[in-house]
């Protein structure tokens, strides 16, 4: 069996020069079904994390399986042959709700922080907090949720995925469950696309299987190979239930600076309008965002099955920001630095920042993205 499982790391373990510093993956026996989720891939569990079922999570999965002594015998003997070959700790977590992977959603914190450190950027709010909601108040969802953030540099959409992350996770962007993926960093040569399929596929099968709360976090998908992203479609509709792994708990975020100039152009429109910031709907916005983002060959998402099959929940679309919106940057930022705001600063810095279109200056060019780096001229 060693000499087996040797075999099988070889053979389904992603190259480091793939996955970049830190992706590692250690593999399991497939299960004796020819599905498609059935190669099934798991890194090692974390001595003594939350979600692991070692020393704490053990006993917790072990009492909850003798709550349950009067079914899981019977399922417990059916699986007994397949059961040799498999980590002990994940079977526990397969029949049991106490292995969530440390998932401790806070939606009431999350809305706060919003609030008060997402700078003009209410549909943002409204959305996220939408679909959020819709999803964890399903004890079993349909499917994951799968959102796709969009708008130009510097408007918030890594902000808003590394605070939403830290509101799921203790641990944030360092928890083991959370996954980012780049283009540039992971895939960034065309030709071996169909090795980043494999690699991409069995990455995410692998760790699902070992945390069906994970989050993946996919940027600049607006530089992602055509194509590539299409082979997690079997992991954001209706999956299957494989071997007690929930793959419809999942959370997947695309990030995306396509449709930004398109979303600056409407928001600019309804100015002229005479339409208030705080009244844009998605629906004012969905035609600019299809039509750049879906319908654009060099975009990621270019013919993409994701979007023909409709998987996708919500679009969450980044507005420009307007001067006093920067300011308001600039404040949050004096503050992180443990600086002193001076109003002075805080309009020279605004100040130094292009602003468009050329007649009226309303929206900041870079949004909120170089505030932090200018700053220091002013001090």
């Amino acid at each position: 069996m060693g000499l087996w499982l040797q075999a099988q790391r070889q053979r389904w373990a992603p190259s480091p020069a793939v996955w970049g510093r830190g992706y590692t993956v250690q593999t399991t026996p497939p299960l004796a079904r020819g599905h498609a989720h059935s190669h099934v891939a798991t890194p090692p569990l974390r001595a003594g994390h939350a979600g692991s079922c070692s020393a704490g999570g053990a006993g917790a999965a072990a009492a909850a399986m003798g709550r349950s002594a009067a079914v899981l015998p019977l399922t417990l003997a059916l699986l007994s042959a397949a059961a040799a070959a498999w980590d002990l700790r994940a079977l526990r977590c397969s029949f049991t709700a106490d292995c969530e992977c440390g998932f401790g959603p806070d939606l009431r914190g999350l809305e706060c922080e919003l609030a008060v450190t997402l700078v003009g950027q209410p549909l943002v709010r409204r959305q996220l907090m939408e679909g959020l909601r819709q999803f964890l108040e399903k004890r079993s969802p349909e499917k994951p949720l799968v959102m796709s953030f969009h708008g130009s540099t510097g408007t918030g959409k890594t902000f808003v995925s590394a605070m939403l992350v830290r509101h799921l996770f203790p641990e944030g962007l360092q928890s083991p469950h959370v996954h980012q993926f780049s283009p540039i960093v992971h895939f960034p040569h065309a030709e071996h696309v169909e090795r980043y399929k494999e690699n991409l596929k069995h990455w995410i099968q692998g760790n699902l299987t070992n945390c069906g709360r994970s989050v993946f976090l996919f940027e600049e998908m607006d530089k992602m190979h055509p194509g590539l992203i299409d082979v997690i479609m079997p992991f954001l509709g209706p999956s299957w239930v494989v071997y007690g792994t929930n793959y419809r708990k999942a959370i997947f975020i695309f990030i995306s600076n396509a449709g930004g100039e398109q979303i600056n152009e409407m928001t600019l429109d309804l100015w002229r309008a005479h339409q208030d910031r705080e009244e844009i709907s998605l629906q004012d916005m969905e035609a600019a965002i299809s039509k750049a983002v879906f319908e654009n060959p060099q975009s990621g998402f270019w013919r993409s099955g994701i979007i023909h099959e409709h998987l996708i929940d919500f679009v969450v679309p980044f507005l420009p920001l307007k001067r006093h919106h920067v300011k308001q940057c600039v404040i949050n930022e004096l503050v992180q630095q443990g600086l002193e705001v001076r109003h002075g600063v805080v309009q020279e810095v605004a100040d130094s920042i292009p602003y468009f279109p050329e007649e009226e200056k309303l929206f900041s060019s870079t949004g909120c993205k170089t505030v932090a780096s200018r700053i220091s001229f002013f001090f």
